[in-house]
């Protein structure tokens, strides 16, 4: 192909070629011969062969090498030539080429050139590809242009000093003084890129924007100019008059009136005017009020024209284009916070776009419906989002979950509502719910007590109807095995009498046990709740028995280890199986972090009542064969000491083999110890370290009883969270654990914690007592253990 075709011929070739190789050919032979071209001394076609090689470079092919042609053309006299080279610099030269600073002469004199056009070249380049280097040097030619008498180079040096601005924040203060006088001009070109630089400099510099907060009212009147008169008729767009200068002076207003009042009140009747005045039904129209109703949420503007925003955007709710609903309903969620009853007067359209077919649009509704949620409409919204819960997206079933279960914990009206909602929600989607929520949910069973009959009779129904949801499971095998009894009475209030016989009970917790559709975690909930029943029911003690010995040899370590050791409490230890699986304390506070995870494991509080969870839940960090440390508390010495037994153990209670090992264990706790004889003073310090103080103080009940209290203290300067104390004593001693006054000490000694244990000791043997401190400090955890040898008693 000859190098003097024309450009159009060019194309012509390049679209006719029928393969990509093809292709590649024409293009390669018509840059060998450009090439050969630029080698020319006298080249006479150097513009026509750039614009060829700039086609080139639009297809994604190699045309670096044209790069000194076009800083050679812009040096050119003839202006066909530098509109071509400036074309060219823009498309092949960036700031990060050596290349580019060569041309920085060539504009410099361009910028002072006579013709408006050679000027107006220099001044897009400039602004396209001027490196901070280039805006340095150039910014004073931009100063002088912006004052220049010509509207058509005002325009363009306005837009090009917003590209110097961004590249060296530092010369904003060269161009704000001539900024401030364009706001004078009539010319649309100037005014707009007035309005822009302005914006540019107030986002940049806070001394920059006090000083421009003077123009508000020339920019108030430019606007009532456009909405009211019409200011440019050429520029009219669908019966708006020029809305993109409306839209940039909105933006404009928005940041001169953020927190401050007199701007603000400067603006207001405008803002009100613009709102009522325009056109709603078309697309540009709705854009204007778009940038009104967040320029009015956005300033310290009157409350009458904070709800009119509202209903400009309840408007746009009812809009056919989903663009605008969603951006309607990201508005809403901003400002659902600061003017709740204002939103709350389209709660309606709102629920009515969760049927929406687009995506995006119905997780904007469900966000802003759940925000909409409050004390007075918690019965009808809860209504609307449990209907969306069945029917939604496999992928917003986790939010709207999670969404339901907030909005119930702050509004329920009543618990056996709360409950209904919780179980409900699980019926639907038990599988996308948190992992926090079978904790929860059982702490607030545990803590309505008058509802337990209802509660575990309506949990046998779901489990006998559907065993797929996991957590539904979970909570349903809890409260069956604590509350078991009152299921077999059959007698509840609050539902339709039923006859459970026990075998019907088992019969539940065993197809738990062997559906293949169960997790390792809810096949332990099933188990623990099958043990738990021995102590509620009388005839079919064998059976379940018979149960827990399958498990013995089961192939996952955790149902093993909780069958071999459920085993052991059936015999060996048969006498103290009533007090290890008696009913769980009040729950008064979450513990985090639990899961329903096929392998979590969580650590195991077994002596705070008011911290403990299900047994099914709470699964210890240390491995597996070292569940009962905590109670192997006597390697070695003569009497065994013994946890709380009310306290809801993950595992029962077996004594360890007496054999000490060298070292001890670390809960060996009194292996060697001699007894000593109980001091008389009222009160002990019995561990000071990092600054946390534990006193204890003991009353003598009776000639077996004794009360025993614990004070904790802290005197350094950070919070101490999770605070909690757990304690251990001889086997044959009793020990029951209050609940503490609280799980925090506050520096300085600002508050104590207290906790009472109340110790029953029939067989009158020395007492002592191991007690284990563990806390939360400055992110880090600490734990502690102390050997109590002697109690004072008042």
């Amino acid at each position: 192909m000859s190098p003097s075709v024309p450009l159009q011929e060019m194309i012509r070739a390049i679209r006719s070629a029928r393969t990509q190789c093809e292709e590649r050919g024409v293009i390669q032979r018509e840059c060998a011969a450009i090439r050969a071209q630029f080698r020319q001394a006298d080249n006479g076609g150097r513009s026509h062969n750039l614009a060829k090689l700039l086609y080139v470079h639009m297809l994604g092919y190699p045309a670096h090498f044209g790069q000194m042609e076009c800083v050679r053309m812009i040096a050119s006299p003839r202006y066909s030539e530098k509109r071509v080279g400036y074309l060219g610099a823009m498309m092949l030269l960036d700031e990060k080429q050596d290349a580019s600073l060569l041309i920085t002469n060539s504009i410099k004199n361009d910028l002072s050139h006579s013709n408006q056009y050679v000027q107006s070249l220099a001044l897009c380049t400039l602004a396209c590809m001027g490196s901070a280097e280039m805006c340095r040097d150039l910014a004073p030619e931009i100063d002088r242009l912006l004052r220049a008498s010509n509207s058509y180079i005002k325009k363009k040096a306005a837009l090009c000093a917003v590209h110097i601005v961004r590249k060296v924040h530092d010369l904003g203060e060269l161009f704000a003084p001539a900024a401030r006088s364009l706001l004078a001009e009539k010319n649309h070109g100037v005014l707009h890129g007035a309005v822009v630089l302005i914006t540019e400099l107030c986002e940049r510099s806070p001394e920059t924007l006090e000083r421009f907060r003077k123009t508000v009212p020339d920019l108030v009147q430019i606007m009532k100019g456009l909405v009211i008169s019409g200011y440019s008729p050429e520029h009219d767009v669908a019966g708006i008059s020029d809305p993109f200068l409306q839209v940039r002076i909105l933006r404009l207003l928005r940041i001169l009136g953020r927190n401050n009042e007199a701007a603000s009140d400067a603006m207001n009747d405008l803002l009100a005017q613009v709102a009522t005045n325009t056109d709603s039904t078309k697309t540009v129209g709705n854009a204007v009020l778009y940038e009104t109703v967040l320029t009015v949420l956005d300033i310290k503007s009157e409350s009458g024209l904070r709800v009119l925003a509202v209903n400009i955007l309840g408007r746009f709710l009812l809009n056919n284009d989903r663009n605008i609903r969603y951006i309607a309903m990201t508005s809403l969620q901003r400002i659902v916070g600061t003017d709740h009853n204002a939103v709350q007067r389209h709660r309606g359209t709102i629920v009515d776009c969760l049927k929406d077919q687009d995506a995006s649009v119905k997780r904007r509704a469900l966000e802003l419906s759940l925000a909409l949620v409050s004390a007075t409409n918690i019965r009808s919204m809860m209504k609307e989002l449990l209907l969306f819960l069945s029917s939604c997206p496999l992928e917003l079933r986790a939010q709207a979950a999670s969404g339901i279960f907030n909005a119930a914990e702050r509004y329920a009206p009543s618990q056996r509502w709360h409950i209904d909602t919780i179980l409900h929600v699980l019926t639907t989607a038990g599988g996308d719910v948190r992992d926090e929520t079978v904790p929860n949910l059982i702490q607030l069973i545990t803590n309505t007590s008058e509802l337990h009959c209802y509660t575990v009779h309506k949990l046998y129904r779901a489990l006998l109807s559907d065993i797929s949801q996991q957590s539904l499971v979970q909570v349903a095998c809890w409260c069956i095995g604590e509350y078991g009894d009152l299921l077999l009475r059959g007698e509840c209030q609050e539902t339709e009498p039923v006859q459970v016989t026990e075998d019907d009970v088992l019969d539940a917790l065993e197809t738990v046990l062997q559906s293949h559709m169960s997790a390792p975690a809810t096949r332990g909930f099933a188990l623990t709740a099958t043990m738990k029943l021995s102590t509620r029911i009388t005839d079919n003690v064998d059976r379940i028995r018979s149960i827990v010995s399958i498990y013995g040899s089961c192939i996952d370590v955790e149902l093993q280890q909780r069958a071999v050791e459920y085993n052991a409490l059936f015999k060996k230890y048969d006498h103290m199986r009533a007090a290890v699986l008696e009913r769980m304390p009040v729950i008064e506070k979450n513990s985090p972090g639990h899961t329903n995870g096929e392998s979590t494991r969580e650590a195991v509080k077994e002596v705070q009542p008011a911290k403990v969870k299900q047994a099914e839940t709470l699964l210890p960090q240390q491995p597996t064969s070292q569940v009962c440390d905590l109670l192997d508390l006597l390697g070695g010495s003569e009497e065994p000491l013994q946890p709380n037994p009310a306290v809801g153990s993950t595992v029962p209670v077996l004594p360890i083999s007496t054999s000490s090992t060298a070292g001890g264990d670390l809960l060996d706790l009194l292996g060697g110890l001699e007894p000593t004889p109980l001091t008389s003073a009222p009160t002990v310090t019995v561990y000071e370290k990092g600054g946390v103080t534990l006193t204890l103080s003991s009353e003598k009940q009776s000639d077996s009883g004794l009360t025993v209290t614990l004070t904790a203290c802290n005197s350094t300067d950070s919070d101490i969270s999770s605070f909690t104390l757990q304690a251990a004593v001889p086997k044959s001693v009793q020990l029951h654990m209050k609940a503490p006054s609280g799980d925090s000490l506050p520096a300085r000694g600002a508050a104590k914690v207290t906790q009472m244990v109340a110790l029953s000791n029939p067989n009158k043997v020395n007492l002592k007592m191991r007690i284990r401190i563990s806390y939360t400090s400055q992110g880090s955890a600490f734990q502690d253990t102390v050997q109590v040898d002697s109690f004072p008693e008042h």
